[in-house]
């Protein structure tokens, strides 16, 4: 299969390197000076310590000559949310040459803006579940292998997961794209919007007693606005999400707590949750309200209150346009406890 990938961010390059090994035809569509400087140089992904150098067939700032040049049989989608419309306005001239486009995105309203300029019998529901950082442009290294899910119902389904299984990226179908989309938002909210907040490792979120009541009652929502859209907890490759689930809702507070505590913040290996690095680092705008403002949005349409994520969603939005230094919660959790135990009673 030939696959056509935006972008050679940390997914982009895990992804389309391991399918190059594995013998598939990849070409990458970049920014022209990235192009440029790897038009001659080999890409790379670190796993288990060893570095797996590769070319794909090609890295292009043309998408014009790309399906000029080369038949496509699927274009991957691995940008941001908020770069989602742009993409899909990119690609629709030559939406007759496309068979699949598959969204690897975190989110669940990425499939329906790229079906909107696609249309919907084109796009593949995925999700990626193994961690993978960016050392630099081109060079990635696989911290925690666990595997990628991608949605049936489309005639490429399959052979894409076979093909990805070739490649040793442990894809799995899944039946039902939104349980899928939706089980992985729940993973994506964990300490992230609150660890960028206040500026605080998910290990101190964990281990305080009310942040971790704030933190459960955020997950709560979501799983009560999956329930009313239809939807159930499932598990994704190497992600226990049902147990997830149930450690949030039928687990005692103090126990669940010492468990995140060791479990979840333990295996994150002192690495901050993606808001966390993307507002310290300056990078704008942040995926927040795609996360939880997704949640808020669509308890709205189905009648479930989500006063927590929007809390979250409005307050990290709200920093991230003014200087770090004016934010009243950083290192300050007893404000921001005091403030989200106005909008609900939690404590």
């Amino acid at each position: 299969m030939r696959y056509l990938i935006f972008g050679m961010g940390a997914i982009g390059t895990y992804i389309g390197g391991s399918l190059t090994l594995s013998g598939e035809s990849v070409i990458y569509l970049e920014r022209p000076e990235v192009a440029g400087r790897f038009s001659q140089q080999p890409l790379s992904i670190e796993i288990k310590g060893v570095e797996y150098t590769f070319t794909p067939e090609e890295i292009s700032d043309s998408l014009k000559q790309v399906f000029n040049q080369y038949p496509i049989d699927v274009v991957i989608v691995a940008v941001k949310s908020f770069d989602t419309p742009t993409v899909a306005g990119h690609l629709k001239p030559y939406r007759e040459q496309i068979s699949a486009v598959l969204s690897l995105q975190n989110g669940v309203e990425n499939e329906v803006v790229l079906a909107e300029f696609l249309g919907n019998e084109r796009v593949i529901a995925g999700t990626l579940t193994s961690a993978v950082a960016k050392k630099e442009t081109g060079r990635v290294v696989l911290e925690k292998k666990r595997g990628v899910g991608i949605a049936s119902g489309q005639p490429l389904s399959k052979e894409i997961v076979d093909s990805f299984n070739r490649a040793g990226l442990n894809a799995r179908l899944y039946p039902h794209a939104g349980e899928m989309k939706w089980s992985k938002l729940l993973t994506n909210l964990l300490a992230n919007a609150t660890s960028a907040i206040l500026d605080l490792s998910p290990a101190e979120i964990f281990s305080h007693p009310l942040l971790f009541k704030i933190e459960t009652e955020q997950v709560r929502e979501a799983v009560r606005v999956m329930k009313k859209l239809g939807y159930r907890v499932v598990d994704l490759p190497g992600t226990p999400v049902r147990l997830l689930s149930f450690l949030f809702h039928s687990v005692p507070a103090g126990i669940a707590r010492r468990i995140a505590g060791k479990t979840l913040a333990a295996g994150r290996g002192g690495k901050m949750p993606s808001f966390h690095v993307d507002l310290y680092r300056g990078y704008r705008p942040l995926e927040v309200d795609y996360l939880n403002g997704a949640v808020v949005r669509f308890g709205e349409r189905v009648g479930v209150a989500t006063p927590v994520n929007h809390f979250l969603n409005q307050t990290l939005l709200s920093i991230a346009e003014s200087p770090i230094e004016l934010n009243i919660y950083r290192k300050n959790p007893e404000k921001f406890i005091e403030d989200v135990s106005r909008i609900v009673r939690i404590f």
